[in-house]
């Protein structure tokens, strides 16, 4: 007998980019900006839960990343050619993460949740201080910007990157480290991992990503500015979204990506604050009855599967 998709993690990667990609060219325009969203809080979910997932430390750096990645793009769109623009989003992104790692990662619990908010507001401070001194202006309009479906396919390949990587490192050593932080920090210092180390890697990996959508998803907008791109519910939809589908697995951040930028669209326009009445509503059902997320319910289903089989 076969094993289904859900065990087959490649193959379902693989068919699932495959059908993404053609979105563009069949489906209308509001269809493709759906997908689009779903697309980018997919990548944003799933790197945010390669890290935090792993090792329990609940980051609200997301919408830093997201912002600085947004303003490497603007800033050198007219410059570099379109890859290198999103490899230099994912650079700047992760270099403040390694900075912000090396400050604060020695914390945990509410003390590190705290501090990477408050860096993320500093650092969106910072830069519209740069920018007012500079330029005499809090924002900046993108006058040069690539084709929609250029745009698509990009954070379709960000995304696709964030799944795949998640799988890898879940499998490898710097995976296991990391869940051995989440699970004992202490003992896995005594069984001689460089607990410092893996947690700035995993931190960076998750901003490079982050970055890496917020470069390509700037150019969707004609101006950008601090508020926008360095918006907390960026930061706190994609934490909401990886704890409720469960943020120690890979498929549940992906699964409530889809759902919840589906609802978003649905409600937003019927009901403005029906939405976060859902999500928050959705969490704390979560947090009450399902702590590892959505993705327990399939998870005891799939052994509750197993175990009849060897009946």
């Amino acid at each position: 007998m076969r094993a289904p998709l859900a065990n087959r993690p490649w193959l379902t990667l693989g068919i699932g980019l495959a059908l993404a990609a053609g979105v563009p060219w069949i489906a209308s325009d509001f269809v493709v900006s759906v997908a689009l969203s779903c697309l980018m809080y997919i990548a944003l979910a799933t790197s945010w839960s390669l890290f935090c997932g792993a090792t329990r430390y609940l980051s609200l750096a997301t919408s830093a990343f997201f912002g600085l990645g947004a303003y490497s793009s603007a800033s050198l769109l007219e410059v570099l050619p379109w890859p290198l623009v999103i490899v230099s989003g994912a650079v700047v992104a992760s270099v403040v993460a390694v900075v912000m790692g090396a400050a604060v990662l020695h914390l945990r619990g509410t003390y590190f949740a705290v501090l990477t908010f408050g860096m993320t507001e500093l650092i969106r401070h910072a830069v519209t201080f740069v920018e007012k001194q500079v330029s005499g202006t809090v924002g900046r309009v993108l006058a040069v910007v690539p084709s929609n479906e250029t745009v698509y396919l990009t954070v379709l390949a960000i995304a696709g990157a964030a799944i795949a990587t998640a799988i890898a490192v879940k499998r490898s050593r710097f995976g296991l480290a990391l869940a051995g932080i989440g699970a004992d920090e202490q003992r896995a210092q005594t069984l001689g991992v460089d607990t410092r180390r893996y947690k700035i890697a995993g931190f960076a990996l998750t901003a490079a990503f982050a970055g890496a959508v917020g470069a390509a998803m700037a150019v969707r907008w004609t101006y950008i500015e601090p508020a926008a791109v360095f918006s907390p519910f960026i930061g706190f939809q994609t934490v909401l979204i990886a704890l409720i589908g469960g943020a120690a697995s890979i498929g549940g951040p992906v699964v409530a990506a889809v759902v919840f930028s589906l609802l978003a669209e649905t409600l937003r326009l019927q009901l403005p604050y029906g939405y976060m009445m859902v999500l928050g509503l959705l969490l704390i059902l979560c947090v009450m009855y399902l702590p590892n997320g959505l993705a327990s319910l399939w998870q005891r289903k799939a052994a509750a599967l197993r175990g009849n089989g060897h009946d």
